[in-house]
């Protein structure tokens, strides 16, 4: 016998706080049925699409309560306001009751994803992005430059299919059959037929830039998502069994914002749209684990935007690895850890140049509770990083407030 769907109504008068900014336990979101809600957040970086006063049938606190971390926002009542409260558990029943609910959360986190991940990559990788299908040629060209020619062939195919009219499409037809003999590329096409594909390790699943029509769960194996950025490969998540991806492309008819290349051998399960619909209603589990899934993106993402406000390089060393602790749920005590990157990686992670990151990594490790262990990170104590962090972020917040004091002036 299934489990009764268990909400509750909440009132809150007006001026009353509903949610803080860094609380650590987070277990309902809140639907508003009466009233408006104010969201802001200490460092606000960029607006929420359509403001930051919700209204009846709008929802927050769904990020921090589905990605089980800390609020990433305060919510206060401007009005009396009557909010139906969700606790995480309840979840997959909402689901199963009312599908139109579930599918304005996951729209609108595809929407948030985007247009997060288009701030952060126009602030940490000093570019705005390049929305254009004509730079599935640039793709090709890069990873034909790097001798890896699966990639490079797949996005060269893609390039023709979509930019028929494009400037290169001669070369980048001769390009092709250079690289023919040399690419493993798989599924140029995609298929309507194997829903359950396979991609050899080394291969495209999809490139920055094209048209998507599907999302993928991964059955096995691992997946790299990567953008191409000032002729750089950069690195943005390494995906793993469990893990869904693509969706952005699916929710919203866009064109795919990075590319997808199999890590190691991969077994994904393809889903289109029409696929996706009966999902929502009939596997509420899947459509769950995509909410966590996008809210564990979008809380990282905030707190990464959060960190480029931070003016102290050495204070965004020790706020970025303070996030990985948390991302991670790592408690913090007074115990060692050695972190799974090295100190290049943490500059990239901060989006430094090679000058101020290496000035910034030299400071780091005169602190003595930080060494390199096999080209890793390892700090003799969890505690040290959560200390210096809180004392940068509030360093950053005095000196804002100051500056905004005396622009008043």
């Amino acid at each position: 016998m299934n489990n009764p769907l268990q909400l509750s109504l909440v009132n809150f008068r007006k001026g009353a706080y509903i949610i803080v900014e860094g609380k650590q336990k987070a277990d309902y979101f809140y639907i508003i049925r009466q009233g408006k809600v104010q969201i802001s957040k200490e460092v606000e970086i960029v607006e929420e699409e359509g403001g930051n006063l919700l209204s009846p049938g709008d929802f927050f606190g769904v990020v921090s309560t589905m990605s089980s971390h800390s609020h990433i926002e305060t919510a206060r009542a401007v009005t009396d306001v009557v909010l139906i409260s969700v606790h995480r558990d309840q979840y997959g029943l909402l689901i199963e009751k009312n599908t139109p609910v579930a599918m304005k959360i996951i729209q609108q986190f595809s929407k948030k994803m985007r247009y997060l991940d288009e701030e952060l990559t126009r602030i940490t990788l000093k570019s705005a992005g390049n929305s254009s299908p004509d730079h599935l040629f640039r793709v090709a060209e890069y990873y034909a430059r790097q001798s890896q020619y699966n990639l490079a062939y797949y996005a060269y195919h893609q390039y023709i299919k979509y930019c028929q009219t494009g400037a290169h499409i001669k070369t980048a037809r001769e390009r092709m059959g250079k690289i023919r003999p040399y690419s493993k590329a798989v599924y140029l096409d995609g298929s309507n037929e194997e829903f359950t594909r396979t991609y050899p390790k080394g291969t495209m699943i999809f490139s920055e830039n094209q048209p998507g029509q599907e999302l993928y769960i991964i059955q096995k194996g691992s997946v790299k998502i990567t953008k191409i950025v000032n002729d750089n490969e950069v690195m943005l998540a390494l995906l793993k069994t469990g893990d869904i991806f693509g969706e952005m492309s699916l929710l919203e008819d866009k064109p795919r914002s990075a590319s997808a290349i199999a890590h190691e051998d991969a077994v994904l399960l393809a889903v289109n749209k029409a696929n996706f619909k009966l999902m929502v209603t009939s596997q509420p589990q899947i459509i769950t684990r995509l909410t966590q899934l996008l809210s564990e993106r979008i809380w990282f993402i905030y707190k990464q935007l959060a960190n480029t406000q931070i003016t102290d390089n050495l204070g965004r060393m020790y706020d970025a690895l303070s996030i990985q602790l948390e991302k991670l749920r790592v408690y913090i005590k007074a115990e060692a850890y050695t972190f799974d990157f090295g100190p290049k990686e943490l500059v990239n992670m901060v989006g430094l140049s090679k000058e101020e990151g290496n000035t910034a990594i030299r400071q780091l490790f005169q602190n003595n509770k930080f060494k390199i262990v096999d080209n890793k990170i390892r700090v003799s104590d969890i505690e040290e990083i959560d200390k210096q962090a809180k004392y940068y972020r509030k360093m950053e917040r005095i000196s804002r407030a100051r500056k905004a004091a005396a622009a008043r002036r």
